[in-house]
């Protein structure tokens, strides 16, 4: 076993717990902080099933993007749906067998890599050529777009520039997994495109990125406009009602 396998197995254990872990305490976090008012962003829906549409359409279409700015929705929202299908085509480094659905999106996952980095540039483009944006822009900002950039470029120079090994690859990380550890292919592209997935994994629970799990505890969203026909009242007030 080479130190480069140990140093890289032990890196993606450490990122694995810290992304679940950090993840789950900020998640924990959101869920108990109290909304004490009602505040949805109107115009709102009036009822459950109303907010639940809104959310999926939120989510899935970015609405409210779309409707605040034409250009970043364009951007931003190529860059999720391709990075949805890069995500799913690198789920065949973790399955044996590969999953049909897995098996399918590869042709389309391939590609999608070239246009995940264009919207990236684009989504950095507007931090510098949009003063507005740019005045608010902060040195995190400009830094986390780098790496999102940095890792995509990378998995594209394995894909068309350097190939690596990807059955070594993928031996590997079906050993992360079980606990029974493979070597890893010393590829130089490799290695720094594996730094950066991890290095992201080990920023995310501290970045900007947790707006992701942070939408759906947003009151401006998940909150229904019925504050006429329905008393909202936080759990620590009416705490505060049963003691008076």
């Amino acid at each position: 076993m080479s130190l480069l396998t140990i140093i890289y197995a032990l890196l993606f254990y450490v990122a694995t717990a810290v992304l679940v872990l950090g993840v789950a305490r900020k998640i924990r976090s959101y869920a108990k902080t109290p909304a004490p008012l009602k505040i949805p962003t109107t115009p709102a829906p009036t009822t459950a099933a109303g907010v639940r549409w809104r959310m999926t359409r939120e989510v899935v279409l970015f609405e409210s993007l779309f409707k605040s700015s034409k250009w970043t929705w364009i951007f931003g929202w190529l860059f999720h749906v391709t990075l949805l299908l890069v995500t799913l085509r690198h789920l065949r480094y973790f399955q044996d067998p590969v999953w049909l659905p897995v098996v399918l999106v590869q042709p389309f996952g391939t590609y999608a890599g070239f246009a995940m980095v264009a919207a990236l540039g684009g989504l950095w483009a507007r931090r510098w050529l949009v003063d507005r944006v740019r005045y608010i822009s902060t040195p995190s900002d400009h830094l986390m777009l780098a790496l999102l950039l940095a890792i995509g470029l990378t998995g594209l120079a394995m894909r068309f520039v350097a190939h690596t090994d990807i059955v070594a690859l993928k031996a590997f990380m079906l050993g992360l997994m079980r606990f029974n550890w493979q070597p890893l292919p010393a590829d130089p592209v490799l290695l720094v495109h594996l730094a950066l997935v991890a290095l992201l994994m080990i920023i995310f629970p501290i970045s900007k990125l947790l707006h992701a799990p942070g939408l759906f505890f947003s009151p401006t969203r998940n909150q229904a406009d019925n504050a006429r026909e329905v008393r909202h009242i936080s759990a620590w007030a009416a705490a505060l009602d049963k003691k008076a």
